[in-house]
C-alpha cells in the first residue's frame, strides 16, 4: 500500500503479503518512492530479503520489527535517515550504512541479536547512545576517522520498556 507524500512523491504505508523476498518499486504512479512509513514489514518473520530502490530517502521506526528471517538488506544511496528503531528485533547479520546517512540515532538497532557487522561510510558523523543496545553479536564496527561514537552507544538506558 502506497500513500502520497505532501511533496507529491509516495511512501511505503502498508504491506500485508507473506513473501519471503520483498521488492520494493523506485517509482508508483508514476512519481518516486521515497519514504518507507512506520511499521510497514512490522512482525512479518517470513521476509528474508528486501530490495529498496536508490529513490528512498528515509526508513521510518519500526519498518523491520520482528523480522526474525530477514538476515542483510541492501541500503539504498540516496537513504538520509533511519529513525529510532527502524531495525528494531530483525536478524539482520550484517548491514552497510550509505554515504548520505549522517547519524545513527538511538534504538536504531536495538535487540539486533544477530548483527555482526556494520561497515559505515566515512561521511557518517555520529553513532548515538543506544544505537547498538542488545546487539551483542556485534564483532566489527567500521567507520570513519571522524565519526563520533558515543560512549553508551553498545548501552541499555535505565528506563528502556520497548
Amino acid at each position: 500500500m502506497f500513500r502520497m507524500l505532501d511533496d507529491g512523491t509516495y511512501g511505503v504505508a502498508g504491506y500485508t503479503g507473506d513473501e519471503e523476498e520483498v521488492i520494493i518499486p523506485g517509482v508508483y504512479n508514476g512519481m518516486p518512492v521515497t519514504i518507507i512509513c512506520d511499521d510497514v514489514f512490522k512482525g512479518h518473520a517470513e521476509i528474508r530479503n528486501v530490495s529498496i530502490p536508490d529513490t528512498v530517502t528515509d526508513i521510518g521506526g519500526f519498518v523491520f520489527d520482528g523480522c526474525t528471517s530477514l538476515r542483510s538488506v541492501k541500503l539504498p544511496k540516496q537513504l538520509r535517515y533511519m529513525w529510532q528503531y527502524a531495525f528494531v528485533r530483525s536478524s539482520v547479520e550484517e548491514i552497510e550504512i550509505p554515504e548520505k546517512v549522517k547519524d545513527i540515532v538511538p534504538f536504531t538497532f536495538k535487540d539486533c541479536r544477530d548483527l555482526k557487522k556494520v561497515v559505515c561510510s566515512p561521511a557518517l558523523r555520529e553513532i548515538s547512545a543506544w544505537a547498538f543496545e542488545g546487539c551483542g553479536a556485534l564483532t566489527e564496527l567500521v567507520t570513519g576517522p571522524d565519526t563520533r561514537i558515543s560512549d553508551k552507544a553498545f548501552e541499555k538506558p535505565a528506563d528502556t520498556q520497548v
